[in-house]
């Protein structure tokens, strides 16, 4: 497949890319061999195969919901760089 100069400058504006003309030249060939491999994966008969197909079986990503003790306070509070009463300290964002 072939691209022309426009067809590529049109793509790297919508992409906001600003290109060389030895760039756009580049891009042009370079997206003109990849739309080529498309083409071809295009050929594949995959009226067989169900749109939903998938390589992975398929498994429920929910684990169960099992109740178990937590971190205490302490526990969470002392990798902080600074706590104050039982909370994280944090450096004030906004003019008081």
């Amino acid at each position: 497949m072939s691209l022309t100069r426009d067809e590529v400058e049109h793509v790297a504006l919508l992409a906001r890319l600003a290109l060389s003309p030895d760039e756009v030249e580049r891009m042009r060939t370079e997206l003109a061999s990849i739309l080529a491999q498309v083409a071809i994966l295009n050929e594949v008969d995959t009226s067989h195969i169900s749109p939903s197909a998938s390589v992975l079986p398929l498994d429920t990503v929910m684990g169960d919901d099992d109740p178990r003790p937590s971190l205490t306070v302490d526990q969470v509070l002392s990798n902080a760089p600074a706590a104050e009463d039982g909370q994280f300290r944090v450096p004030a964002i906004l003019e008081e």
